[in-house]
């Protein structure tokens, strides 16, 4: 539908014409518990001013039902006026008032105002999800971000519910009515927020549990609500005080760095189900997946990625929900600079303040592999229209986006980069930017010239490879030393880099760093005269301190020590920077499968960054399963399965390790002993101390079991019904998906592509399960059949669930010359008529089994 998709053009060209003054909605959720409820009561007061009276323009609403609409007085008729999802009001006043009543349409994909009925107890919960196009699926709107205006939400709902948006909660009114159920109604008249975009608005609402802390900070008290289902309301319990600490310490730390205070008055975590996203910074009541309140053991690598999407949430009520892009071009601002700061606090002002180690071994991971493939695109992408934003919005602008800040950082100076920070929320507060107001605060604030330097890091693609180069003498020292740069030719841009070069050698056993020197590369080849006449170290580690974002690749020498001697490397982000080249350099078919498994089998049991203990291993199972020669899979896929056993014996009782391995050695069970082990751990006659097998546990082991063909329908159907909540019933669906019958695939393709009704995240735990090492016969069919549906996927189950099965389900498992050429042909006849997102995944899958077969041929010549 083009009404959807409003262009950059079209934005722009209401933005010159008309200003809001203000939305009045009114929501009538009072119908909400009623079996089988479809749509819930819509009616929004638009006031708006015109600079050109006589002109014309358009509202947005999607999938509703409108039964009035007035303009200034005047009724439209919807017939004509409602088109495609837009609404069109002619003949502008210089102050106008629409008024458009309707029905709009629950949602069950994660869109618009989802709706959740919790088989725990069969209580109701709403929320509501915007970013970026679906404010219009639940109010009428003029739906982009430079539009901003107060909104005022009065809505009518079950007394007995809870009811949250942007402003403060406030007293229910009973209206005198009650539902079909004989339920009592309750109207919440929410005051007027502050000025914001409709995309950062918010409404939720049902049987939530709710407690309330504050704030009292240097600018006064912010009130501080959490929210959960009711069959949650223990671990939110539990996890409160942890979840309120990083309350604090994140807006101590904010309105110190920032020097603005927290503009929304009260700040609301509401954990909500089947969300689509990690969080959502809706001004002053922030979503967030409720798995972060889990009900089994979790490794410190789960509360840490915690800790950061909290605080990258709070860090977006400055960056994005006081100041806001003028269009999606620039979204960047809001993610990439979110992403920055929640890592930049969690390093200074909470527990977790090894936080950049573990963003270097899992999250800038996804930034590198994003930039390799064909999709990349810069960090300030074009988005000429929300077709494109659905496209862009990926680790580019979230990892990469993050990274190159903290280059950024490091090239200006924290101080004056804070500094240019304070003067922008100032100068641009409740309003919106381009690219350049930003640009131009950090200028003025640190003396250097910045225009060349985003040009080469936010306007351009791909990822620069850093490797060393040098001459030694015969006692060992540099006779010369350059660092040398290279780049894709896609993108064949050299930046400049702001690098440490660390020296590590033996110091009573250990490897330490003996010497360290910070330069600026520039140029396809750097002379680094300061590194003349020094010995050569045991280990020559570029971007030491990791301040780049590029690839780096380590000398004949250093990766010898670096493959023999990992755990003697003492510290963790330094050994983080030696993963990282070792995992790049696997994938770019550098470094055998066979060796980095080994590597990671030698090292993994001595890791001591949680990032690290439980990435790494998916690193290495992913190279096992894709990148090794597949003449000789099953041998290193034994060694993998026996090695992660041994891991699992030696790890430390209680400890991240010991659970890590424990779900690893499932996962890559397949020998008869592995297998009949598996069962033991299950059924409780194998017993590792500390290792408490609970239910998320239990649902691992039986999912292991299921891929084997140990456990049938029955016996799932079994663990489900002592597991009745909806992540038993995702984890169950995932566990019928990891089948390897006919009739289990089938089954679950249906779920993942062809069947629109199949809830969000149930959808998604199938898509995930879907494709299993060791089932390639019964598998081999769906890469046709994937081809086959790519087209008409899109519509059918819309943008978010369509990109969740299109991306994962992707046949990479099926990764010979046999599965590119088939991918190739399809492309040659459809790339230009099948919807662009769609292609995209299509490529991307593409690229990444092209890369498969460039690895497994450097396995098989190991």
């Amino acid at each position: 539908m083009p009404g959807t998709n409003l262009t950059r053009d079209e934005a722009a060209t209401r933005a010159a014409l008309v200003d809001v003054t203000s939305y009045v909605i009114d929501l009538d959720l009072s119908g909400a518990t009623e079996e089988g409820v479809k749509t819930f009561g819509s009616t929004t007061t638009l006031t708006f001013t015109c600079r050109q009276p006589g002109s014309a323009t358009f509202a947005d609403l999607v999938d509703a039902t409108i039964h009035e609409i007035t303009l200034n007085g005047a009724p439209l008729d919807p017939a004509t006026a409602y088109v495609d999802s837009r609404i069109a009001l002619p003949d502008l006043k210089a102050e106008n008032v629409l008024v458009v009543k309707a029905d709009c349409t629950y949602s069950h994909t994660g869109e618009g105002l989802h709706h959740f009925v919790d088989p725990a107890d069969g209580k109701v919960y709403l929320y509501s999800q915007f970013e970026v196009p679906d404010a219009r699926r639940v109010y009428t709107t003029f739906e982009q971000p430079d539009l901003k205006a107060p909104f005022t939400f009065n809505v009518t709902a079950p007394a007995h519910w809870k009811v949250v948006s942007n402003a403060a909660t406030p007293d229910p009114v009973p209206t005198g009515s009650t539902t079909s159920r004989g339920e009592d109604v309750a109207l919440w008249a929410f005051p007027a927020t502050k000025p914001m975009s409709t995309y950062i608005t918010a409404i939720v609402a049902g049987d939530y549990y709710e407690v309330q802390d504050v704030y009292e900070g240097a600018h006064g008290t912010i009130p501080l609500g959490h929210y959960s289902r009711q069959s949650l309301k223990d671990y939110l319990e539990r996890d409160r005080e942890e979840i309120v600490t990083l309350t604090k310490q994140g807006f101590a730390f904010f309105e110190e760095a920032f020097g603005y205070p927290y503009p929304f008055g009260k700040y609301d975590q509401l954990y909500v189900p089947e969300y689509n996203m990690g969080a959502m910074e809706n001004a002053g009541a922030v979503t967030l997946r409720d798995e972060y309140l889990p009900r089994s053991r979790q490794p410190r690598s789960f509360y840490e990625f915690r800790a950061s999407v909290i605080l990258h949430e709070m860090a977006h009520m400055w960056f994005g929900d006081l100041v806001t892009m003028k269009w999606w071009d620039d979204l960047w601002l809001n993610e990439s600079f979110a992403e920055w700061a929640c890592y930049h606090a969690e390093a200074l002002a909470t527990s977790y303040d090894d936080a950049w180690t573990g963003f270097t071994n899992a999250r800038k991971q996804t930034g590198y592999r994003a930039d390799s493939l064909p999709s990349t695109h810069p960090i300030a992408a074009d988005n000429v229209d929300l077709h494109a934003v659905e496209v862009n919005f990926d680790m580019i602008t979230y990892a990469k986006g993050a990274s190159v800040l903290k280059q950024l950082v490091a090239w200006v100076g924290l101080d004056p980069f804070l500094a240019g920070l304070k003067q922008y929320f100032h100068d641009h507060a409740f309003g919106n930017t381009e690219f350049s107001d930003l640009l131009t605060a950090l200028e003025k604030a640190s003396g250097r010239e910045l225009t060349g330097w985003a040009q080469e890091w936010l306007q351009t693609a791909g990822t620069n490879t850093l490797s060393p180069a040098f001459e030694l003498t015969a006692e060992g020292t540099y006779a010369s030393f350059a660092i040398n740069q290279t780049a894709p030719a896609d993108h064949p841009t050299l930046r400049r880099h702001r690098v440490g070069i660390g020296f590590y050698n033996t110091v009573e056993g250990r490897l330490v760093r003996t010497d360290y020197v910070e330069v600026d590369v520039d140029g396809a080849r750097t002379e680094l005269a300061e590194l003349v006449g020094k010995a050569q170290p045991e280990l020559l580690l570029l971007n030491d301190q990791d301040l780049a974002f590029a690839k780096i690749r380590l000398d004949e020498r250093s990766q010898a020590t670096a493959i023999a001697r990992l755990s003697d490397l003492d510290d963790s982000l330094a050994r983080a920077l030696v993963w990282s080249a070792a995992w790049d350099m696997t994938r770019d078919a550098e470094l055998s499968a066979t060796d980095f498994v080994e590597l990671v089998l030698g090292n993994i049991g001595q890791e001591t960054d949680a990032w690290g203990v439980s990435r790494i291993p998916v690193y290495a199972a992913q190279a096992v399963a894709l990148y090794s020669d597949p003449a000789r899979r099953a041998e290193l896929a034994a060694r993998w399965e026996q090695g992660l056993r041994g891991l699992l014996a030696a790890a430390e009782p209680g400890t991240d390790h010991q659970l890590t391995f424990a779900r690893g050695y499932a996962a890559a069970a397949t020998s008869e002993s592995a297998v009949a082990e598996v069962e033991a751990i299950l059924d409780g006659s194998l017993t590792f101390d500390g290792l408490a097998v609970d239910q998320d546990l239990r649902w691992a082991l039986l999912t292991a079991l299921a891929r084997v063909g140990r456990a049938d329908d029955a016996r799932i159907d079994t663990e489900l019904a002592g597991d009745n909540t909806i992540s038993g019933q995702e984890k169950s669906a995932a566990a019928r998906a990891a089948q390897g019958t006919a009739e289990a695939k089938e089954r679950a393709w249906t779920q993942a592509l062809l069947d629109p009704s199949v809830p969000n995240e149930t959808q998604r735990s199938v898509v995930l399960a879907f494709w299993q090492a060791g089932q390639e016969a019964v598998l081999a069919p769906y890469v046709e059949r994937y081809l086959a549906e790519v087209a008409g996927t899109w519509d059918r189950l819309g943008s978010h669930k369509a990109s969740v099965a299109l991306e994962h389900i992707f046949p990479r498992l099926i990764a010979t010359q046999a599965t590119l050429d088939t991918v190739d042909a399809w492309l040659a006849a459809n790339a230009e008529t099948v919807n662009p997102g769609a292609i995209r995944y299509v490529r991307e899958g593409r690229a990444d089994v092209a890369r498969a077969i460039a690895a497994q041929a450097c396995d098989a010549g190991a």
